[in-house]
């Protein structure tokens, strides 16, 4: 039954080509919005049917699903996918995944299920170490120090926080975490990692981390911190760092968003067919 179910992974990165080399090893999975060369002949992929209404049982969007212009963000395509097609040619009982929810979807798609797969814990889970692993490789090309002996602050002790200090200690680093409560506290004394509250941390790092999408380094925070310290926003919009007040400043932001579909395309995408075919098995959509 499984392999009678037709899947459109359309858009997206490299990290979507991927996704629909996993899913096809299960599902009959067609691919949009890709160049041809931009498709490994081995991953077993076929160009998008599309003369046929209401031929998927399921539709990929990418991360994120819609660019600037309302269209599927596709930059590996050479037109533009109007969302209005894509809806033409998913079933009537067809089922959108989408990579980061736009409320815009609800509109074009307003009779089908809408599930966003970057919401699954499973996957938030599994993304954290790419995400980790990108925002170290970040740091080594933009320091002129080394991280080992350097004086690290991270900002949350969460999944991606907690994946960053195991990292960071490999390097020997000397990591200090900044959480909000007791908890967080005492999951880094747990982990080997001194922790200190937001409030009362010091501003004596050449290198930090924020991880919480909340305003935590306003202007007044900024201005105490060491011109040469460098800042790796990795928390979603809106982002936890006063990028106007840092430019003008002079700080060094960096805001990484969407790491693991630069470092780790491969890996993220796999990461993604995984949970979706999850959620295939558990709905049990192909019954």
């Amino acid at each position: 039954m499984k392999d009678k179910i037709k899947i459109l992974v359309s858009g997206g990165d490299m990290r979507q080509i991927y996704c629909a080399g996993k899913l096809s090893a299960v599902y009959n999975t067609y691919v949009m919005g890709f160049s041809a060369d931009s498709i490994n002949e081995k991953n077993n992929l076929k160009q998008a049917v599309t003369d046929t209404n209401g031929f998927y049982d399921f539709v990929v969007l990418p991360v994120p699903p819609l660019d600037e212009n309302g269209s599927i963000k596709a930059p590996f395509s050479d037109t533009e996918i109007n969302p209005e097609e894509i809806r033409r040619l998913l079933k009537p009982d067809g089922v959108v995944f989408v990579g980061k929810y736009d409320k815009k979807l609800s509109d074009i798609f307003p009779e089908h299920e809408i599930i966003d797969y970057m919401k699954c814990e499973d996957l938030s889970l599994k993304n954290a170490i790419p995400t980790a692993e990108g925002a170290v490789e970040i740091a080594l090309s933009e320091l002129p120090v080394t991280l080992n002996g350097l004086d690290v602050l991270i900002v949350g002790m969460g999944r991606i926080g907690t994946s960053l200090a195991e990292i960071l200690k490999g390097f020997g680093s000397n990591i200090t975490v900044a959480v909000h409560n007791e908890k967080g506290s005492a999951k880094a004394r747990m982990a080997g990692i001194r922790p200190v509250f937001t409030e009362n941390m010091t501003t004596d790092y050449k290198l930090v981390f924020n991880t919480v999408p909340e305003m935590i380094f306003d202007n007044e925070l900024l201005k105490h911190f060491s011109d040469d310290t460098l800042f790796i926003d990795l928390a979603s919009k809106p982002g936890g760092i006063d990028f106007k007040s840092a430019t003008i400043l002079g700080k060094k932001v960096i805001w990484a968003l969407g790491i693991p579909g630069k470092t780790a395309p491969v890996t993220s995408g796999e990461f993604i067919a995984e949970t979706i075919a999850g959620i295939i098995e558990e709905r049990g959509f192909y019954k």
